[in-house]
């Protein structure tokens, strides 16, 4: 039985790398990086390079063969396709940490899935209280991650701290899940910064005009209507 050396997962990487513009989507061309961080190839290599460390003879068993190993990374480039590099990587280091069998891809999709709290991302719940609670300035607050800070920001102190959570959240969350996929693909978000001019206004809205401007917001985001 011949078992992949460092140099055929070289060589599997290669191939892969070579016939990637046939298999890849235009994502994928384009690069698909964090910023200055690995390309998606890169990181299905590091990936295997990770497991095959962590669980050798589970990984010879799985993989005994140069020619299993490529297609299997294909195979995985594919399946991982929709998720960032930094989101891949990732997930595998958590695997490695948690689990002693070889992960199978379901669980490496998983792991990718439920990611956010591997760069340091609280759930949408969690910051979603956390803007609500959090007092002024804003910008002095000790945020948990600066996705909370832009995320409140962007739908609007005001509102949050307003406006009822059935109307607000699906804002928020908005806002949120793209700050947060934004991050997980390597995005510096830069840290909250004082405002120019005050958080909150000095004429606090009518009850109307929140209740328009809350109509305009999620008309904006194309989020659905809210019963008045």
């Amino acid at each position: 039985m011949q078992r992949p050396t460092s140099d055929s997962q070289t060589e599997a990487g290669q191939n892969e790398q070579a016939g990637r513009n046939e298999q890849a989507g235009p994502n994928e061309k384009a690069g698909a990086t964090g910023n200055n961080g690995p390309d998606r190839v890169d990181a299905i290599n590091q990936l295997f390079a990770e497991f095959e460390l962590a669980y050798h003879n589970q990984y010879y068993k799985a993989y005994p063969t140069a020619d299993q190993l490529m297609l299997a990374k294909k195979y995985w480039l594919g399946v991982l396709k929709d998720y960032a590099p930094t989101q891949i990587v990732a997930a595998a280091r958590r695997l490695v940490r948690s689990s002693e069998f070889l992960p199978s891809i379901s669980s490496v999709v998983k792991a990718c899935e439920t990611g956010i709290g591997l760069f340091g991302l609280p759930t949408v719940r969690e910051a979603y209280i956390e803007a609500c609670r959090a007092t002024s300035p804003k910008a002095a607050w000790e945020w948990s991650h600066e996705a909370v800070y832009h995320a409140g920001k962007s739908t609007d102190w005001f509102l949050l701290a307003s406006e009822p959570e059935d109307r607000i959240f699906p804002v928020f969350e908005h806002y949120y899940r793209e700050l947060c996929r934004r991050v997980m693909l390597g995005e510096e978000l830069g840290a909250p910064c004082a405002a120019a001019l005050p958080e909150q206004s000095a004429t606090p809205l009518s009850a109307g005009e929140n209740r328009a401007r809350m109509r305009q917001l999620r008309a904006t985001l194309g989020l659905p209507k809210s019963s008045d």
